[in-house]
């Protein structure tokens, strides 16, 4: 089975050309003003271009209106957009025939009742993500560093396409995926020399760690 892989946050060249190297599915932009990982529109446009036909561009909003989102969609052009905040199945539906694209809803997760939260979604949102909650205090709503224990996605329908969030790195992508199983995967932090800064190396070392997951369990 494929394994999607995203890295997101991306502001860099360089971040970018690691990301698509390595084999990136997806490549994720921020537009979350309080993210150190925020990039504006017209410059995610720009880094963009380097994945077309290699990667999808995927669009990481967080409660964002429709002037917010018009003008993402025109000046970057996403294959994807990602919503990271408290929207309703409505809005998701909303959004999804606004722009004519699938759209990815977020659900920041601890405990197995924290699931319960998809069932309106599904059939509304093409694709989940499941995130660990943020740590109190933090005015992010992903891009911590914070892991969940990955066992409770084990319950999940077979079908349900969702990506995995929070705390992957390469120390610890090795057991995510013998814990989850998950058909995709999300690094943002794990990847950081610092908030925000992508490192070019351990994106590369993220993606060995993955391929060795991946040798020793096909062994």
């Amino acid at each position: 089975m494929a394994l999607d892989i995203k890295i997101c946050g991306l502001k860099t060249d360089e971040a970018m050309a690691a990301a698509l190297a390595g084999g990136a599915s997806h490549v994720g932009f921020i537009f979350f003003a309080k993210s150190p990982r925020y990039v504006e529109p017209a410059a995610a446009g720009r880094l963009r271009e380097a994945a077309i036909g290699k990667a999808r561009a995927v669009a990481v909003t967080v409660d964002a209106d429709d002037a917010f989102l018009d003008e993402i969609v025109a000046k970057m052009r996403p294959d994807m957009l990602q919503l990271h905040g408290t929207e309703t199945p409505e809005r998701v539906a909303e959004v999804k025939a606004r722009y004519g694209l699938p759209v990815m809803k977020v659900f920041s997760v601890s405990e197995v009742a924290d699931l319960e939260r998809l069932k309106p979604f599904i059939g509304v949102a093409d694709r989940f993500m499941f995130d660990a909650k943020p740590p109190k205090g933090s005015q992010l709503p992903g891009g911590n560093g914070v892991a969940f224990d990955w066992r409770i996605l084990a319950g999940l329908d077979a079908g349900l396409d969702y990506m995995l969030s929070g705390g992957l790195n390469a120390a610890n992508i090795g057991d995510a995926l013998i814990s989850a199983n998950p058909p995709a995967i999300d690094i943002s932090s794990g990847v950081e020399s610092g908030p925000g800064v992508k490192d070019p190396a351990l994106i590369e070392q993220f993606f060995r760690a993955v391929r060795v997951a991946r040798d020793d369990r096909a062994a």
